[in-house]
């Protein structure tokens, strides 16, 4: 049998002036991603990502040089790595906020909330910030947003000045600026809603992190020393004596209850227990003044706060109180429960005096004419009050201040005063109402003046 050997050609052996082999490149796995470059010498990555309407896609990124789109895309697939997806909608801020308005706001909060909401939004966020990409939304922004807002004159952007028959301020050519900027109350309300929605859009997945809140905004320092001292109080309630509202300023002073809680208090939130006449029990009071309750020491009655008067969108409205802790159940000591009575009795000569145009709510401190009380003529009541106790700028809610101040002056436990007043938390009752007069901070300093001989 023959064989025949085939000569098999040696491999040409590489010189230094070979030229290499092209070795194939590896292709690309789904979900790597890929980067070119552009027409116009910039590069572009894309890759596809999960978005929060449970579907993949294509995201595109851009950037001067190869290695800045790879650092993009980097970022990008580590994100979908973690589980966090892309908006599905391209949302600009104003979008977003106008959804997150009307479908979280709206249902969830109440309506004076709303109300300062859309306010915010639609005079600060959405003229400084609206067209912007939500999810480009970066730091840098939302500090720009705040500083911009701080200089900002309020007369100018409201038109205030330039509605003026003279114009005082910036509308005044050459006019200095008058310099009504916002408040740093009214910068951290702006502030605290920007954030409050960029939190939301996080919980829906629209986006990866709240930006706002790595911009620290200064919160507002709160004046001490707001309440009334005993003296003072007493002016109060020797001033109001000959008011048609004295009860009012009984409860403000010894309960601490808010303005909206007093205006919206009714009789039935109120038990005088021990009075036929009072309570309801005995019929309708005829006039004559309640001899069972008078003087008399009862302290078997309670208030119980349910509601609250607010004004929202030009009219007046029952809500809800303020918060979980606002409904409360309070003891009413004596000096209550006579002013109360008192007060029913008036009040009920005056249901007699307008008769047919008398509007029964069944509210403790309505109008002359039973309705809600208007808020400004609880203002021009307090303002006489006011003037004749010598008390200048004191505000109506600073007798709440005051009643938090004289229960702990007195002893009385800060958890008790918080429930007493309806302190969501204590440190409010501690920190913003409660103040050390200057004769306590003599008082303690005298103790261990003689502690130390």
């Amino acid at each position: 049998m023959t064989v025949t050997l085939l000569a098999v050609p040696d491999e040409p052996e590489e010189t230094p002036n070979s030229k290499p082999r092209k070795s194939r490149s590896r292709k690309r796995a789904n979900g790597e991603g890929t980067i070119y470059q552009r027409k116009d010498g910039r590069y572009e990555g894309a890759a596809f990502v999960p978005t929060t309407a449970g579907t993949y896609k294509r995201v595109r990124l851009y950037g001067r040089t190869r290695e800045e789109v790879r650092r993009k895309l980097t970022k990008a697939l580590e994100q979908a790595d973690q589980g966090i997806p892309i908006s599905a909608e391209s949302w600009t801020v104003e979008q977003y906020l106008t959804y997150w308005l009307d479908n979280v706001v709206r249902p969830e909060r109440k309506p004076r909330t709303a109300q300062g909401y859309e306010g915010v939004i639609r005079l600060y966020l959405i003229p400084e910030l609206g067209k912007k990409r939500l999810g480009k939304l970066a730091a840098l922004d939302v500090r720009a947003l705040i500083n911009r807002v701080r200089a900002q004159c309020l007369c100018c952007k409201h038109g205030v000045d330039a509605a003026r028959d003279k114009p005082r301020c910036c509308a005044l050519k050459g006019g200095q600026c008058c310099e009504s900027h916002p408040s740093v109350r009214m910068v951290q309300s702006i502030h605290a809603v920007l954030r409050n929605a960029l939190e939301s859009a996080v919980r829906e997945e629209v986006i990866p992190r709240n930006v706002a809140k790595l911009v620290k905004v200064s919160a507002p320092k709160y004046k001490v020393n707001r309440g009334l001292t005993v003296g003072q109080a007493r002016d109060v309630l020797k001033a109001a004596r000959d008011e048609r509202l004295y009860a009012l300023y009984v409860l403000a002073l010894c309960l601490g209850l808010r303005r909206g809680e007093l205006l919206g208090l009714r009789w039935e939130d109120i038990t005088l227990a021990g009075c036929r006449a009072c309570d309801g029990e005995g019929g309708e009071v005829d006039g004559a003044e309640c001899e069972t309750c008078t003087g008399s020491g009862v302290e078997s009655g309670k208030l119980e706060v349910t509601q609250t008067l607010q004004r929202v969108g030009g009219a007046l409205r029952f809500v809800c109180p303020k918060t979980e802790d606002s409904e409360r159940t309070i003891p009413l000591p004596p000096v209550c429960i006579t002013a109360l009575c008192e007060h029913r009795v008036r009040q009920a000569g005056e249901r007699t005096d307008a008769w047919e145009g008398w509007q029964d709510y069944g509210l403790v401190f309505p109008s002359r004419r039973g309705t809600p009380m208007e808020p400004d003529n609880l203002r021009r009541s307090w303002g006489r009050v006011r003037a004749v106790a010598g008390l200048k700028e004191m505000r109506f809610h600073d007798m709440r201040h005051t009643c938090v101040s004289l229960l702990l002056h007195l002893g009385i436990a800060p958890n008790v005063v918080r429930d007493i007043v309806g302190h969501s938390d204590i440190e409010v009752t501690m920190t913003i109402y409660a103040h050390t007069s200057l004769d306590d901070k003599r008082a303690a300093l005298r103790k261990l003046g003689d502690a130390l001989g």
